[in-house]
C-alpha cells in the first residue's frame, strides 16, 4: 500500500452520488477508515452505534447530532466526536447534510 494519497472533496462527493448510497467508504488501513456520507433535508438517519470512534467534518449542510440525548449543531465546518458505543443519529436535516467521516481504528460493522 502507498503510503500517502491524496482526495478530492468534489471527486468524493461525485463518486458518492453515482453509487447511490448514503455511505461511501474511501480509504481503510488498520488503524483508520474514512467515508463521506450524505443526507438529504428532511432525511432519517437510520444509523446506529459502532465499535470505533468517530469524528465527523461537516463539509456542508446543515442538521443537528444527538450523541446520547446531548444535540450538537452540525453545520458547515464542524468537527464533532463520537465516542465508540455511543447512540448517535443526525436529525433536523435542514440543508442536504455532506461529512466526512473518520473511524479509528477502522470501522468492522
Amino acid at each position: 500500500m502507498s503510503t500517502a494519497r491524496a482526495f478530492s472533496l468534489e471527486r468524493l462527493k461525485a463518486d458518492r452520488e453515482q453509487s447511490g448510497r448514503a455511505w461511501l467508504e474511501f480509504l481503510r488501513v488498520p488503524s483508520l477508515s474514512m467515508g463521506i456520507y450524505h443526507l438529504k433535508q428532511g432525511a432519517a438517519d437510520p444509523q446506529s452505534p459502532h465499535h470505533q470512534d468517530e469524528v465527523y467534518y461537516v463539509a456542508s449542510g446543515a442538521a443537528v447530532l444527538t450523541v446520547d440525548g446531548q444535540d450538537l449543531p452540525a453545520e458547515t465546518g464542524a468537527v464533532l466526536f463520537v465516542a465508540a458505543g455511543a447512540t448517535h443519529r443526525f436529525h433536523s436535516v435542514r440543508e442536504d447534510l455532506t461529512a466526512l467521516v473518520f473511524f479509528a481504528p477502522a470501522e468492522t460493522e
